[in-house]
């Protein structure tokens, strides 16, 4: 299934289960978020606890920096409030 292809989250069933195991990533969640985290490079120590921490794995690491995949990012604030170098901010989400 190609990128495009993807369903949203709006094809969850009801109450949010999902009943085969192992397919969270076809269903992108990320639309629902009112902030997201953008991360500031220049104050990025790269110590992985955004990464650590975050409950749905939008969190990516590259070698040397780390990146968020805003498809299934829901701006909960996890990954900034536990970034030890306040390299992460939350913004509004514009539409």
């Amino acid at each position: 299934m190609s990128e495009e292809q993807k369903p949203g989250w709006r094809s969850i069933p009801i109450a949010g289960i999902i009943t085969e195991p192992g397919s969270a990533m076809k269903y992108k969640t990320g639309d629902w978020r009112a902030y997201r985290p953008i991360i500031d490079e220049e104050k990025c120590v790269n110590c992985l606890l955004c990464w650590i921490y975050c409950p749905d794995a939008a969190i990516k690491r590259g070698e040397e920096k780390v990146s968020v995949d805003y498809e299934y990012c829901k701006g909960c604030g996890i990954c900034a409030n536990e970034c030890p170098v306040g390299a992460i901010k939350m913004v509004e989400e514009r539409r």
